[in-house]
């Protein structure tokens, strides 16, 4: 065993490359044999990428901790075949029991495992996450756990994972951000799923990141020495870094190592038979007693050591009672407002008192009003440009290691173009807040590609985010503040244009500084016997309207769309028999859908009418489109006479 660890920067000696060959060749050893036991999983890749993996954790990540994010999450056989050689997993079960049911050894890597800071599988998504991981050393915030001065992050992503857009969002705000702690390398083997990189999609990696002003080093990916020579000139350089490194699929393995070269896709997603890797493993990759002894040896030498996956599971919901919340800012009654001014408001006041509350936007920051933190504390307004695939993703990041991050864009776009990426955090448990603004017909006149009427639908199937949206801009400041201080994903959505605040029958606001946001609950407006109505959003003050002038309406408005308030539902539809829905959204996927869902498991015969946005509408103000659509106040009152 070498006596001491090479520092960067130092040459490696012949015994530390000795070293490093040993355990490259053990952990082919158990991807070879975890394959063949699942008879499913990647290879090839694993393979490939392996010795970079041996490297970085076998010298650094082994004393330091520093943060590996592996954006080709179906390499798992070589993520966990080096995790285990680190001693933070068990090898026998992650052989026995990879990507089988029950294990936790997914077959993409997944954040149940020691070791795995995110979990991973759709592409493009962990080299976002990884520069979230880098930022943090940029900010101006205190407290935040294990972020020693000097850390760098490090992100593995494939080759044809480059044709994915969202690492081109990554690279340019990772440039624009200046973060040269970010090493990012590039698994160069020249094959993707069906073929060839040179036919499947050609891309000039060297010039499109030099492009985006990265500094780029290219080198013989199975080279120890020129490796640890690049990660040594990384941490150098005023720029990110990203090694291009030059590989071969099923690197080390006499059956695989064939098709690598020829740059064939054999071995990419196809596991050997057992008989072949039997006879790999007795043979080639079969590992002598001294060699086990000596990473037996080097296991005693780790001194980083990962925490439980369990101790990082926080329950959703739960409440952060480090968080300082502050007073609610309340408007008086008649006042107009919209609900995204009261968001930008509610975040500056929530910045002033946390230091690690930060805020994202793409290219809307007037619109979502984040350039009201922005005036404030402008390096905790991140700006990523028209990337909200990226912005979601780096959320992600961000919020696993004690940021509290805000990110922000249009309804339309939100639930959209950064579904993935949301999903990606729902599976992930992490703490982002996606508030979007220009939700519903109330974004007016920008017309139907800009009026997210199905917004609402992309959160509902998701279990660990939460769908969110307040009745006026009072409510808005008392919800922002409870998702500040509550772990979980949540979803808030807002509309464009102002309406009055609500009223209490005495004619003060009905969200006051006392009015306490119970998630799940139901906010009783108005008292009634032949109609129950449920209203959510702006409509809640076109209800009321009508509440107010029939004097015969139980109105309530509801906020929390996956939980909804089935005990007040159920006394008043035992009262009236009759519901009427109203929401600025289509009925498939939105209000109606959960409501009546609730009616029917409740088992209660009544009256129900439902009334949404039915089709896509043309532009014209918000009040003009309700009408239209057939949800103003107008359609709203005859349809609680005709129930």
């Amino acid at each position: 065993m070498f006596k001491q660890f090479p520092q960067i920067g130092e040459p490696l000696t012949e015994e530390h490359i000795n070293f490093l060959k040993t355990l490259s060749k053990s952990c082919r050893n158990a991807i070879v044999d975890m394959v063949k036991n699942s008879q499913s999983g990647h290879p090839g890749g694993s393979c490939s990428v392996i010795d970079y993996l041996s490297l970085l954790y076998g010298f650094i990540v082994s004393q330091t901790g520093e943060e590996v994010v592996v954006s080709n999450g179906h390499v798992s056989p070589a993520v966990y075949s080096i995790l285990a050689e680190m001693g933070y997993i068990d090898r026998e079960e992650v052989i026995r029991d990879f990507r089988k049911d029950g294990s936790i050894f997914e077959g993409h890597i997944t954040r149940h495992v020691a070791g795995i800071h995110y979990g991973t599988g759709p592409l493009g998504i962990g080299v976002s996450v990884a520069s979230g991981f880098a930022h943090i050393e940029k900010l101006n915030t205190k407290n935040l756990p294990d972020r020693q001065a000097g850390r760098r992050v490090f992100a593995l992503v494939g080759d044809g994972e480059c044709d994915e857009g969202q690492v081109y969002e990554m690279m340019h705000y990772v440039n624009k951000y200046k973060l040269n702690n970010y090493t990012l390398f590039v698994d160069y083997n020249q094959v993707q799923l069906t073929d060839s990189l040179e036919t499947v999609m050609p891309i000039n990696l060297k010039a499109i990141f030099e492009s985006a002003n990265w500094n780029v080093i290219e080198v013989d990916g199975h080279d120890f020495a020129a490796l640890w020579g690049a990660v040594a000139t990384s941490t150098q350089s005023e720029k990110p870094t990203v090694i291009i490194g030059k590989t071969i699929m099923g690197k080390g393995v006499s059956f695989m190592e064939p098709d690598g070269a020829a740059h064939k896709s054999t071995w990419h997603g196809v596991a050997p038979k057992p008989e072949q890797a039997e006879a790999e493993l007795a043979g080639p990759l079969k590992m002598s007693n001294e060699e086990t002894a000596l990473l037996n040896e080097f296991r005693a030498q780790v001194k980083w050591h990962p925490k439980d996956p369990s101790e990082l599971d926080v329950k959703s919901l739960s409440l952060m009672a480090e968080v300082k919340t502050g007073a609610p800012t309340i408007l008086e009654a008649g006042t107009k407002a919209d609900c995204r001014s009261a968001y930008g408001n509610a975040l500056l006041d929530l910045a002033k008192l946390n230091d690690n509350i930060v805020a994202m936007t793409a290219d809307l920051g007037g619109s979502v009003k984040t350039n009201v933190m922005q005036k404030e504390f402008p390096e905790r307004v991140l700006e990523v440009g028209i990337a909200e695939q990226h912005m979601v993703s780096l959320a992600g990041g961000m919020s696993l290691v004690g940021v509290i991050p805000f990110a922000s864009t249009f309804g339309a776009f939100m639930s959209s173009r950064a579904k993935d990426q949301a999903r990606v955090n729902d599976i992930n448990r992490t703490n982002v807040k996606m508030v979007s603004t220009h939700c519903g017909l109330s974004v007016g006149e920008d017309g139907p590609t800009h009026q997210a009427i199905d917004d609402m639908g992309s959160f509902l199937g998701m279990f660990n985010t939460h769908v969110l949206e307040p009745a006026d801009a009072n409510q808005t400041d008392h919800i922002i503040r409870f998702i500040a201080s509550h772990y979980g994903n949540f979803y808030v959505r807002m509309g464009r244009h102002k309406f009055e605040v609500i009223l209490k029958e005495d004619g003060t606001p009905f969200y006051d500084a006392n009015y306490q946001f119970e998630y799940g609950k139901a906010d009783h407006l108005r008292s009634g016997d032949s109609v129950t109505v449920v209203a959510a959003g702006s409509m809640v003050s076109i209800a009321l309207e009508v509440a107010d002038k029939l004097k015969n309406v139980d109105l309530f408005a509801m906020s929390s769309l996956k939980q909804i308030d089935r005990d007040a539902l159920s006394e008043s539809l035992k009262n009236t028999g009759k519901l009427v829905t109203i929401e600025d959204h289509n009925p498939l996927s939105g209000w109606a859908s959960q409501i009546n869902k609730a009616v029917a498991e409740l088992g209660l015969s009544v009256k129900i009418k439902n009334m949404a946005v039915e089709a896509y509408q043309l532009s014209g103000t918000s009040m003009e489109l309700y009408d239209t659509a057939g949800i103003g106040a107008k359609d709203l009152e005859n349809t609680c006479n005709t129930i």
